[in-house]
């Protein structure tokens, strides 16, 4: 199984950027999905997750009203939109799935956040 994350960049405060991962190699669909960051020096941290059906999410008090997770089951992929961006959102950004009892990580998608 394979998650591979997208859509990291370099993007001015204020400014908006959509991550995606994508699930592969499984027979089976992902139940929660999430993204996770973290920044140089401090441990990683959950960002948001999302529900198998997409009708549950979750969020860090810190990105409350600026992320928005969902995800495509179709595609099997996972989406954060993050607006609003902060400098303190710099951090290399991580999806999470759980498939059955198993659990996956991404390789990482930096985002850096200039003031």
């Amino acid at each position: 199984v394979q998650l591979q994350a997208s859509g990291g960049g370099l993007v001015q405060a204020g400014g908006s950027l959509r991550l995606s991962c994508a699930v592969s190699g499984s027979d089976f669909g992902a139940n929660t999905m999430g993204w996770y960051r973290q920044a140089p020096g401090k441990q990683r941290e959950l960002v948001a997750t999302i529900s198998r059906g997409g009708g549950s999410t979750d969020y860090a008090d810190s990105v409350k009203g600026r992320f928005t997770i969902s995800r495509d089951n179709a595609k099997n992929t996972v989406y954060l939109q993050m607006n609003s961006l902060e400098p303190e959102d710099t951090a290399n950004y991580y999806c999470n799935a759980w498939i059955r009892l198993n659990n996956y990580w991404g390789q990482g998608t930096q985002v850096t956040v200039s003031s």
